[in-house]
């Protein structure tokens, strides 16, 4: 397994392709609400990319993947494909965009709410919230991905939640998925150790009940074997000489009070 170092104008052509994953969440942000459907979510996301910003949106035809975002409702865990079910008082979403930039990858996910969710799904958010800001605290020069995956596992178990370990947060940059892996559980001090320059995502996904998932027949949707609720956020990161910087960083966000080396 072998990291890419991105050159300073390659950190460049990272940072506007992360601002423009960004941006899409903060402009479907109004749109998610009860009554939409999700295919709905997916065309307004594909107009503002492909018109707005001059942009490509990575899902569409990766993979045989049909659709321009990936759209996990309730008890999915992840790659949910957007289709007619309309959303409902009490669901909770996450909307996942990757959008690609000359040549260059940004990709990020966020929760939202459809009006009050029920306690466990209120749960799940803020503990996926806080274990990705956990790891993303962490991330420096000579941090080793173990460290990151330790940190967020002990986050996420202390709360009585599940990591799951199906899937895993990914280095980015001219291609969608690139090394490293970066799991989200682990032993501190294993694993390669991080260098500036080095871009990846980290995405926790936290079960409310048991961590195992399965795949759906669609070959995409993952979803919670037990039912439970999930939860899930992304960052694509780039490694600093001295920490990080979040290259999908939104307008609307306040880390977490226990981050302590956020410096955006």
């Amino acid at each position: 397994m072998a990291a890419t170092i991105k050159t300073p104008q390659e950190q460049e052509k990272m940072r506007v392709a992360g601002k423009l994953a960004a941006d899409v969440l903060d402009m479907i942000t109004p749109y998610v609400k009860a009554g939409v459907s999700t295919e709905e979510l997916d065309q307004i996301c594909h107009d503002y990319i492909v018109d707005v910003q001059n942009a490509v949106p990575a899902p569409l035809d990766y993979k045989g993947f049909p659709k321009s975002i990936c759209t996990s409702v309730n008890q999915v865990v992840c790659h949910g494909i957007p289709g007619p079910k309309k959303l409902k008082k009490g669901d909770i979403i996450n909307i996942d965009v990757t959008v690609i930039k000359d040549g260059y990858h940004g990709d990020t996910s966020k929760m939202f709410a459809i009006g009050k969710a029920p306690i466990a799904s209120q749960k799940v958010m803020r503990v996926s919230w806080e274990a990705m800001w956990a790891g993303i605290d962490i991330v420096k020069p000579g941090t080793r991905l173990g460290d990151i995956g330790e940190v967020i596992q002990r986050h996420t178990e202390s709360n009585h939640c599940s990591v799951v370990r199906d899937f895993c947060g990914h280095g980015i940059g001219a291609n969608f998925h690139e090394d490293p892996q970066v799991l989200h559980y682990g032993r501190r001090g294993t694993g390669m150790k991080l260098e500036a320059g080095m871009c990846f995502t980290i995405e926790p996904m936290v079960n409310s009940g048991r961590p195992e998932t399965k795949v759906l027949p669609d070959n995409w949707t993952a979803v919670t074997r037990d039912r439970s609720m999930s939860g899930q956020w992304e960052h694509t990161l780039l490694v600093t000489p001295t920490g990080y910087e979040v290259l999908t960083f939104r307008s609307d966000e306040v880390p977490p009070s226990f981050v302590r080396n956020f410096n955006q």
